[in-house]
C-alpha cells in the first residue's frame, strides 16, 4: 500500500508554560481551562461536555508528547503541523513545539513542518470576553526586517532539523492568513521580492529551495490592495501565480464552505471544492480533512455554525472519499506527494481534534488507521 503523510495540525496552547498566554487562560494549564468550563449548553448539535481520555496534560512536557507521538504514528498520523506565532517581534506558543515534540525521545519518528498563523490576536482565547472579537491584542503583521529575522530563525532552529518535513527535499512552510502576509510588505511587488529573499537563504542553508505553502481561502477578494499594486482586483489564483506559491491547502474545511449542519453533506460540498480549485488553477492543492466544528466552547453565548453526525464511520467515509481524489490527483501528475492535511491533532476548543475522548474513545484515529494504514 501506498504510504500516506497524514499531517495534522496542533494548536500549541494546552500548557501553562508560556507566560504571556496567563492574559487568556489565568490558570496556568492553557486553554484546557476553557475545555474544562465546558457543559451541555442545550443547543441544537451540543455534544459537550467531551473530556480527554489522557487528561489535562502538559504538551510541552517531552514525556506526555512522547506518548502522543507513538499513538500518532500508530494510527498513521506520521507529520505534525505546528501552529506557530510571532507577536511583539518574538515568538509565542513556542513550547509545545520545542520543549515538547523536539525533545521527545521518539520525535525522529514522525516529521513535522511549520504553519505561520499570521492572524491578529484577539479575544476569541480568552472566553471571559470572547463577546469582544473587535479587539486586536496582539497584530499578525511585522515589518519587512522582522520578517527577514523570522526567515533566519526559522531556516536555523527547524528547518535544519533531521524530521523537518519536506517535498522533493524543500522544507515546507505554510502561511495561514495570505493577507496579512502581503501587509507586511505593503504590495506584492514587495512581497514577491520578500519570498524570493526567503527563498535564497534556504538555498544558502543547502536546501534545493523553499516550498512555500498557503492556506487557500475561498473566493477572497484583492480589491483592498493599494493603488499603486499591480495585482489590485486580482483573484487569489492569480495572486499565487503571482507569488510562486508551491502548493496551497485548506486549515479546515471552513476555508472553503460553510462549516454548519450535517458532516456527510459538508464532505461532499468540500470535494467539489477541490474539483473546482484544481479545474481553474495549476497550484497543486492538498487535501484536508476536517474532524468536525463547534466553537461554542470558547464563548458565553450561543455562536452559531455546528457540525453534527461526525461520527467515527462518518470519518471514515470523508477518509476514503480523501484518498481517492489524493490518488487521482498523484496519478494526474497534479500532486507530487501523498499528503493529507488535518484539522486536527487537539483543538479541543473548536470540537475539531483527533485525540481521544470520553465520547467515541480512539474512533477518530481508528478511522485514520483502517483507511491510511
Amino acid at each position: 500500500m501506498k504510504k500516506y503523510d497524514i499531517a495534522a495540525f496542533i494548536w500549541p496552547s494546552y500548557t501553562g508554560d508560556e507566560p504571556r498566554s496567563r492574559i487568556f487562560w489565568p490558570d496556568g494549564i492553557g486553554e484546557w481551562q476553557t475545555v474544562d468550563s465546558m457543559t451541555d449548553r442545550g443547543y441544537p448539535g451540543c455534544s459537550w461536555p467531551r473530556r480527554p481520555v489522557w487528561g489535562y496534560v502538559n504538551e510541552a512536557d517531552s514525556a506526555v508528547m512522547e506518548k502522543q507521538i507513538e499513538c500518532a504514528v500508530s494510527h498513521g498520523v506520521n507529520v505534525f503541523i505546528y501552529d506557530w506565532y510571532w507577536y511583539d517581534n518574538r515568538p509565542f506558543l513556542e513550547n509545545c513545539l520545542n520543549d515538547g515534540f523536539l525533545k521527545a525521545a521518539n520525535c525522529k519518528d514522525m516529521q513535522f513542518y511549520l504553519m505561520w498563523a499570521n492572524h491578529n490576536a484577539t479575544y476569541l482565547w480568552d472566553k471571559r470576553n470572547s463577546g469582544d472579537l473587535s479587539t486586536v491584542v496582539w497584530n499578525g503583521v511585522v515589518t519587512p526586517e522582522i520578517f527577514d529575522n523570522i526567515c533566519d530563525r526559522t531556516i536555523e532552529k527547524y528547518f535544519k532539523q533531521d524530521n523537518y518535513y519536506c517535498i522533493d527535499g524543500c522544507p515546507v512552510y505554510m502561511i495561514f492568513e495570505v493577507h496579512n502576509f502581503i501587509r507586511n510588505f505593503g504590495t506584492t511587488q514587495a512581497c514577491r521580492a520578500a519570498i524570493e529573499r526567503f527563498r535564497e537563504k534556504v538555498k544558502a542553508a543547502g536546501f534545493p529551495d523553499l516550498h512555500l505553502q498557503f492556506v487557500h481561502w475561498h473566493k477572497q477578494s484583492y480589491d483592498w490592495l493599494p493603488d499603486n499594486d499591480e495585482n489590485k482586483g486580482a483573484s487569489g489564483i492569480e495572486i499565487y501565480d503571482y507569488l510562486g506559491v508551491d502548493s496551497v491547502t485548506a486549515y479546515n474545511w471552513g476555508c472553503a464552505v460553510r462549516l454548519d449542519g450535517d458532516y456527510a453533506g459538508l464532505t461532499n460540498e468540500y470535494l467539489d471544492h477541490i474539483k473546482e480549485f484544481t479545474q481553474e488553477s495549476s497550484t497543486p492543492y492538498y487535501p484536508n480533512l476536517t474532524v468536525g466544528w463547534d466553537t461554542n466552547v470558547r464563548f458565553q453565548e450561543y455562536m452559531p455554525g455546528v457540525v453534527t453526525g461526525n461520527t467515527p464511520d462518518k470519518i471514515r467515509e470523508a477518509c476514503l472519499k480523501l484518498k481517492e481524489i489524493t490518488d487521482d490527483a498523484l496519478e494526474n501528475g497534479k500532486l507530487r506527494v501523498p499528503l493529507i492535511t488535518v484539522n486536527s491533532w487537539n483543538e479541543w476548543t473548536e470540537t475539531s481534534y483527533l485525540q481521544p475522548d470520553d465520547l467515541y474513545g480512539y474512533g477518530y484515529l481508528e478511522a485514520i488507521r483502517d483507511v491510511f494504514c
